[in-house]
């Protein structure tokens, strides 16, 4: 890796560990689903201006605006407002640690799909990360009613990521920039979340408290367009298996600072916890390098 490399890299661990806590800064006032509009509805536009100064399509068939549909389905609206109620009934940083098993429940899915059973590291990984997320939630879920809601909406919010994945995957095999498909697709997950509040009924409303603004400009800025922009250049310069090590380091930084702000109580069971998500993570990213 160049220095470059791993200027990127820092920065999609950086954008990625400091997510989660402004994710949960942003609940309260504004509905999930307004807040993610907000969220994505800017990134779009964002996205759409980067897309035209680089000189990438933005016009395509009705047949890809089907993919760019289904790619703000699962990855810029389901997915993220299953995370964003998650977060009403448990630590950011555990949100996060859950969020780090896409790589591995990725693998599995598309051994379910292809019928082919996944390779033996494979499954040594996803049953090792997936066994420590259950040991880092089992004090939660001791003594919280609420706390097996949350780890449902986040598996569900994983599983919404990782259809994603697979959509974006297909839409790269047919030619389609990465860049242009993610503009669409935030576009249209932002149409989604739209119509998902109105059927709800939620005002459109922006809490003008220095909180959320900067909060929502962060999630906008930050992890919404300069660390998926970086992690799809490292995709590009060192392949998948390197690039998903940044699963490894995120979840721990994301716990740590869930700990100094949020208070949150670590336990035999949390650290034992961690360990087995991060060993998930080195093992099925040694094995698709």
């Amino acid at each position: 890796m160049t220095p470059r490399d791993y200027f990127f890299y820092a920065l999609v661990v950086f954008g990625w560990s400091t997510s989660w806590y402004p994710l949960k800064l942003q609940l309260g006032v504004v509905a999930p689903e307004v807040s993610l509009f907000w969220r994505f509805l800017a990134a779009a536009c964002i996205m759409f201006v980067i897309t035209i100064i680089v000189r990438k399509p933005i016009r395509f068939a009705l047949r890809d605006h089907v993919r760019f549909m289904l790619l703000g389905l699962c990855l810029f609206s389901a997915n993220f407002t299953c995370f964003y109620y998650a977060g009403l009934h448990g630590a950011s940083g555990l949100l996060a640690v859950v969020f780090s098993t896409a790589s591995l429940i990725n693998v599995l899915m598309l051994a379910a799909l292809s019928r082919t059973l996944p390779r033996v590291t494979h499954i040594l990984a996803a049953v090792t990360g997936l066994t420590g997320v259950a040991l880092l939630y089992l004090p939660e879920l001791r003594t919280s009613e609420t706390a097996f809601l949350g780890l449902g909406l986040c598996l569900s919010g994983t599983l919404f990521f990782c259809s994603g994945n697979m959509v974006s995957s297909a839409a790269q095999k047919h030619k389609i920039p990465v860049i242009s498909a993610t503009s669409w697709g935030m576009a249209y997950g932002a149409l989604f979340l739209a119509c998902f509040s109105m059927l709800r009924g939620q005002p459109f409303i922006i809490e003008m408290t220095p909180t959320y603004i900067v909060t929502l400009a962060w999630l906008v800025v930050i992890s919404s367009v300069i660390s998926f922009m970086c992690y799809l250049t490292l995709l590009g310069r060192i392949g998948p298996g390197r690039a998903g090590y940044a699963t490894v380091v995120f979840p721990v930084f994301a716990l740590l600072i869930s700990t100094a702000f949020e208070g949150y109580q670590w336990s035999g069971f949390a650290f034992v916890g961690i360990g087995l998500v991060v060993t998930g993570n080195i093992i099925m990213a040694r094995a698709r390098s």
